[in-house]
């Protein structure tokens, strides 16, 4: 297995050293895709084996060699990366060639989530994140050497940075005896180097994860790259900062971390969910809108696993056992119908030409392939039964139902409130589903490209029936893929902790709830079967297409061959009603309207300005304090040689003294 993962690891290298001549990118995006397959295959061994003890390379820091392992919890994170990997890597190579710089940088990308989740000991972990938010970064800048993109890159470095700062503070606390994961486990944090580990770790992982209020890049990046490399963001590398959190939080910290160590998560997962559903109802462009469900799915997931630390430190080991289950499903299927709606939507950008929803629709008549698949995925990402999107959901909603179980009255009113939010996340989640199909798929063409757009062909197709066929089959063989992470689970709660499995049901235990995703699913065809039948044996008459009726609106003018747009609702008309009862919960909007003059036969506008609250609540005022710092540092350039020296000597007096009590400590 070592030999495989070195093989796959040097592949990567070399493909990025092809990849800066830019010659033959479509040999360098096959190769990635080979190697991203052998990382699921030694994924899959170390599932249904022993997987890989810690083994010293020949490689390393000074100190001490690097370590690399593939315990049950870094090979089903290994898995989630092959499933993104494999279908992006296959449409980059369908689409035009990319400048020489993404062709380098993506090789770079994979081998650095690799070694994250490969890494036994802090200093591999570290540069592998290091290279992975370095080689992500490269990806989004390649095609946006001017304008708003290279700003959203430098936004996104800046995160990035601050991401690799916290997570390099939190191993310092983390890890006095060392960096290797034994001797961490060997020796748990305790007192306040255990709550500054926390604050460090959702700090820096929670960033890259895009956890509120650090999410506001997010939305932004993810839109900037090109597709192959949103999906592997959206679908791989926030799920490889989940794996940080896992590890830092649940693994090596050890079980005696008390119960309110999950409550910060819940909270900021809770808020997370809430802000993405939200602001996925009032996106235009469709791969926003794809990644602010990303921030909603995030949320949910990192809800789940604040639940499995408040169960596991009140000693409720089943319960986080249901939690840590719902935590690991949901990344694998999250990963599958949000590769499949990114690989959609550039397959829409590409053969449609744009990514606006007010100049697409009727889709579905022309791109019937990318159609079907956009809609799996999003039925998925709406949780409807039984698609795959649903069962991990619903163990996460059981979770959060047996708060009651815990014994502090103040959990369980955290963990209803917490109910609430979530419930509303949800339904918004499904609203914004339905705003992106119906906008891009259902109606008229807008425009004439949409009403040209070729459908998906050859390679392309092939990249987006992958991962439509694993999300058909995560939907009714949930249960089978939850016990391989029987093995994560006793790893990270202890030996009797079981995955809530039986057959191919998902079971509650004690809690008597069970859920069948082969009968959901089996009745469900029987229905509509059935229906068909009926309606085909009782209907006389044979089906006749007809105009859409165009909402009392007159015909249009000859100028307008495809209807007038203005007759069907807009991507904004279609969210304004969220837009204005919640809308400012995630956003900053100010509202103008411009009404026309009496006798003016112009139609009145209505001018509407949304910004993030993190930037107008957090960014800005950092900004402004950053520029008043920048004043007094620059008065200082005017004091005397004795005053500059004295505040030398002061500082060097202070890092002193703060390094002597921390070695005490």
């Amino acid at each position: 297995m070592l030999t495989l993962l070195g093989a796959c690891l040097l592949a990567l290298l070399g493909l990025s050293a092809l990849g800066v001549t830019g010659r033959a990118p479509r040999v360098v995006f096959l190769g990635c895709a080979a190697a991203a397959a052998g990382f699921g295959l030694a994924a899959a061994i170390a599932l249904t084996g022993d997987g890989m003890a810690a083994t010293a390379l020949p490689v390393g820091p000074p100190w001490a060699p690097s370590l690399v392992a593939l315990d049950p919890l870094s090979a089903w994170f290994l898995l989630i990366l092959a499933v993104v990997a494999v279908p992006a890597l296959l449409f980059a190579a369908a689409s035009p060639a990319p400048p020489p710089a993404e062709g380098a940088a993506f090789p770079l990308f994979l081998a650095g989530m690799a070694a994250v989740l490969v890494a036994a000991d802090g200093f591999t972990l570290l540069l592998g994140f290091e290279l992975m938010s370095l080689a992500s970064w490269a990806l989004i800048a390649a095609r946006h050497p001017t304008g708003v993109g290279r700003r959203t890159a430098r936004l996104y470095l800046a995160f990035a940075a601050f991401s690799g700062l916290c997570l390099i503070a939190g191993f310092a606390l983390l890890a006095p005896a060392g960096l290797g994961f034994a001797a961490i486990r060997a020796a748990p944090p305790e007192g306040w180097r255990a709550a500054m580990v926390l604050i460090l770790v959702l700090l820096g992982a929670g960033s890259k994860a895009g956890l509120a209020p650090f999410h506001i890049w997010l939305p932004l990046a993810h839109p900037a790259a090109a597709t192959p490399v949103s999906a592997l963001m959206s679908g791989a590398m926030v799920k490889v900062a989940l794996y940080v959190m896992i590890r830092l939080l649940l693994d090596l910290p050890g079980p005696a971390q008390p119960a309110w160590w999950g409550l910060p998560l819940i909270g900021l997962g809770a808020a997370t969910a809430l802000i993405g559903a939200l602001r996925a109802n009032l996106e235009r462009d469709i791969k926003a809108i794809l990644a602010c469900s990303t921030l909603e799915n995030m949320g949910l997931i990192v809800v789940g696993l604040g639940l499995a630390l408040v169960f596991r430190g009140s000693d409720l080991r089943p319960l986080a056992s249901l939690a840590l289950a719902a935590v690991l499903l949901h990344a694998l299927n999250h990963a599958g119908f949000k590769t499949l709606l990114f690989l959609c939507a550039g397959a829409v950008a590409s053969l449609a030409g744009s990514r606006d929803p007010d100049r697409l629709g009727g889709l579905i008549h022309r791109m019937p392939w990318v159609a079907g698949c956009a809609m799996l995925g999003a039925f998925s990402a709406a949780a409807l039964p039984p698609l795959s999107g649903f069962a991990s959901e619903w163990l996460l909603l059981q979770s959060l139902i047996q708060g009651w179980r815990v014994a502090e009255m103040s959990i369980q009113l955290i963990a209803a409130g917490t109910l609430a939010v979530v419930g509303m996340a949800v339904g918004l989640a499904a609203a914004a589903m339905v705003r992106l199909l119906g906008l891009v798929f259902l109606g008229r063409p807008r425009t004439p490209r949409a009403a040209g757009a070729p459908d998906a062909v050859g390679m392309m197709r092939v990249a987006l029936l992958l991962p439509a066929a694993l999300s058909l089959l995560l939907a009714v063989l949930a249960a089978p893929m939850l016990s391989l992470t029987g093995g994560a689970i006793r790893q990270l709660l202890g030996a009797n902790a079981l995955a809530p499995v039986a057959g191919f049901d998902l079971v509650l235990g004690d809690a008597g709830a069970r859920y069948a995703p082969w009968a959901v699913a089996l009745l469900l065809a029987l229905a509509v079967g059935l229906t068909w039948l009926a309606v085909r044996r009782r209907s006389s008459l044979a089906p006749t297409r007809e105009p859409a009726w165009d909402g009392g609106f007159m015909p249009p003018p000859p100028h307008l061959p495809f209807g007038d747009p203005l007759s069907q609702v807009s991507a904004m008309g279609l969210g304004q009603p969220i837009r204005r009862s919640l809308g400012r919960v995630a956003l900053a909007i100010r509202e103008r309207h411009y009404p026309a003059m009496p006798g003016d036969p112009a139609t009145a506008t209505l001018r509407v300005d949304t910004e993030d609250r993190g930037f107008t609540q957090m960014l800005y005022p950092l900004a402004r304090l950053r520029r008043r710092l920048s004043r007094r540092a620059e008065a200082l350039r005017g004091r005397t040689l004795r005053i500059n020296l004295s505040l030398a000597f002061g500082t060097l007096v202070f890092l002193l003294a703060l390094v002597a009590w921390l070695e005490r400590g």
